[in-house]
């Protein structure tokens, strides 16, 4: 593995999560044109009022609440548990999956509805070629 394989800069773990030269990450989704329904990532088909091809694409907010989650105990080798994996409902529309993080994993201290913010971090983890990658998370919002 030699340095001239990795790229330039950080590749994102998700498609819909951009990551533009010089500017702030930010998560992408769709917006129905028929009906307003807000997706995470590409969409052709709208699951709400069944429409199709009548997306624009939008940038997602970086604020919500938290919707459900779970405490994981077990998983890879390699991963530390505990950890809080959560579906978090983003506003102005759109419910996206990720990791909740500093906040004790316990749930007497993660109440629902919580409002939460995404933060942007390195993943931890590199590719055979040497790239890193940025993840999203969620972390509460004081």
């Amino acid at each position: 593995m030699s340095e001239a394989t990795a790229t330039a800069g950080p590749l994102p773990v998700v498609p819909y999560l951009k990551l533009p030269e010089g500017g702030s990450p930010y998560l992408e989704g769709t917006k129905c044109g028929n009906c307003g329904a807000v997706y995470v990532g590409p969409r052709r088909a709208c699951s709400s009022c069944f429409s199709r091809d009548q997306f624009e694409t939008i940038r997602l907010q970086n604020t919500g609440k938290l919707y459900t989650y779970t405490i994981v105990y077990r998983s890879f080798p390699g991963v530390e548990t505990p950890f809080v994996s959560a579906v978090v409902d983003l506003d102005g529309g759109g419910t996206i999956k990720g990791n909740l993080i500093n906040v004790d994993p316990n749930p007497e201290s993660i109440p629902f509805d919580m409002p939460v913010r995404v933060v942007f971090k390195d993943a931890g983890r590199k590719d055979a070629e040497g790239n890193s990658y940025t993840a999203y998370f969620f972390e509460p919002a004081e």
